[in-house]
């Protein structure tokens, strides 16, 4: 009896081994009964079916919560320690709830999460709404989501407004996050890297996948050639559906096109502006501009929150201008500070956007209606119900489509980190700064000859300091992978900034 428990203890822990390795490989009910069933060889397939199916939808361990107290559980349990990033939010609620409190089998969680990795959006907020749906129904999807979001939107609201009071005259608070934005810049290259690892990734033989490493590559291109962002993404995502289906010529044909149709309009028009990366859907930030900003963002942000940064960027920083790329990275830096999904940082820039459209009063409405946009897809994809996503994301031609679609994505925010790595470099001057400059530039008398060279040494001193933070940060985010070395990081940087940019 003892050798049968271990026997199947080692089963189910090397077939649950693999399933974290690979997506698709069968739950490991079937694997169980295999081993363990003295007839399992003479069972019926529909039989093991059915035993199997039956397992993967057993809730009778899942506990049925009035919505306050629904609430109450994620908000306490999940929202106020989603601290560290989706890898340590995802494991919390794995560690809670399936290995701790058995709501569901891991077999049945690994499925569920194999879905929501498809899908748009932050995944530990999706996995909230889920089981909040397994409690008290699709009302208990939305409170069980807003319990686990609402700690970090309230922080951000607050340190949205505490920024605005303090982050823009302030030297000691400029310089911290002067040294924060390398930093920032080193988060997203990383990001980049992992995102890319699952992205790009065939999931049956763990290895790259030379056409979505290619789309990848060709929406890097096409970023810098500055096609439209939109464009490549679903041309890709077409690209890869015809290749899927092995139909190469037409994918030829369309790769070609996209070139021959970018220089014809190089030659009749000229090469495109940056702000040909954007969509122009908010050139103002007006409430109705913030809340289709974010569900825009929300609704492609294929691949994890990382990839909701260069659709609002674009947007906010290219297109529209009504922020600076100094403020739109600082509101990053502080988005990984706070236990929330990082996508939380459109609440910072709905503020700053509704600060600018019209007072303080929009400000607060601009940070309710962009985080609602840009949440609202993954409520609505959960709510629907998985096993309509299940039947949508297995779909031969859309699961393809979405395939090639998330390789892109990573071409498009590789050409982002590369142009908040500038950015950060460089630096943009503080108010100090450009009013020492202003001084010693006073109009109609020419800039005095040793200010300016010391204005220049100042500028290349602190770009050189920038620099060494970003490759220091960078080498410690691929030595350590603990979920408080983003937070550690981003607080060294603000002391250090002290000794490095105070004017």
């Amino acid at each position: 009896m003892s050798t049968a428990l271990e026997s199947k203890t080692e089963t189910i822990t090397a077939v649950n081994d693999k399933k974290d390795h690979d997506p698709s490989s069968p739950p490991p009910h079937a694997v169980d009964l295999e081993s363990q069933t003295p007839d399992a060889t003479k069972a019926s397939p529909a039989l093991s079916s059915d035993n199997e199916d039956h397992a993967l939808e057993d809730n009778t361990n899942v506990p049925h919560l009035s919505l306050l107290r629904l609430f109450w559980f994620f908000f306490a349990n999940f929202g106020l320690f989603a601290w560290g990033g989706p890898v340590a939010q995802i494991a919390l609620i794995k560690e809670r709830l399936v290995i701790r409190d058995k709501w569901i089998t891991l077999a049945r969680f690994q499925r569920v999460f194999a879905v929501y990795q498809i899908l748009p959006g932050p995944e530990a907020a999706e996995l909230c709404m889920f089981f909040g749906c397994l409690s008290a129904g699709r009302i208990g999807g939305i409170v069980a989501g807003l319990g686990f979001i609402m700690p970090g939107f309230v922080l951000m609201l607050v340190a949205s407004y505490l920024y605005s009071l303090a982050g823009f005259e302030n030297k000691y608070f400029n310089a911290s996050f002067r040294a924060l934005q390398p930093i920032v810049a080193g988060l997203i290259l990383r990001a980049t890297h992992k995102i890319a690892d699952h992205s790009v990734v065939n999931h049956q033989t763990r290895r790259p996948n030379p056409w979505l490493v290619i789309a990848a590559l060709c929406t890097a291109l096409n970023g810098a050639l500055r096609i439209n962002i939109f464009i490549s993404l679903g041309l890709y995502g077409v690209i890869y559906m015809l290749i899927a289906r092995r139909l190469f010529i037409p994918a030829a044909i369309l790769f070609v096109l996209q070139y021959v149709g970018y220089a014809l309009y190089v030659v009749f028009k000229g090469v495109p502006s940056p702000v040909a990366l954007a969509l122009g859907i908010a050139k103002t930030p007006s409430l109705i501009n913030l809340f289709l900003l974010g569900l825009v963002a929300g609704t492609l942000s294929f691949g994890g929150a990382y990839t909701a940064i260069p659709f609002i960027q674009v947007e906010a920083v290219l297109k529209g201008a009504w922020l600076t790329q100094r403020v739109f990275i600082d509101c990053i830096a502080i988005a990984n500070v706070l236990p929330a999904p990082l996508v939380i940082f459109a609440t910072f820039v709905g503020f700053q956007g509704g600060l600018v459209d019209d007072g303080l009063g929009h400000a607060f409405a601009g940070a309710v209606v962009i985080t609602l946009g840009i949440f609202f897809p993954c409520f609505v994809f959960t709510i629907a119900g998985h096993h309509v996503l299940e039947r949508l994301v297995r779909n031969k031609f859309l699961s393809s489509f979405f395939d090639g679609l998330c390789g892109a994505v990573i071409g498009v925010i590789a050409i982002i980190a590369v142009e908040i790595l500038r950015s950060s470099i460089e630096g943009s001057p503080s108010p100090a700064t450009l009013f020492a400059e202003s001084l010693a530039s006073p109009a109609g008398f020419g800039p005095p000859e040793r200010d300016s060279i010391q204005l220049a040494l100042r500028r290349t001193s602190q770009s050189a300091s920038a620099a060494v933070l970003y490759v220091i940060a960078l080498g410690v985010l691929y030595r350590f992978t603990n979920k408080w070395t983003a937070l550690l990081l981003l607080a060294g940087g603000a002391v250090a900034g002290q000794f490095l940019f105070v004017d």
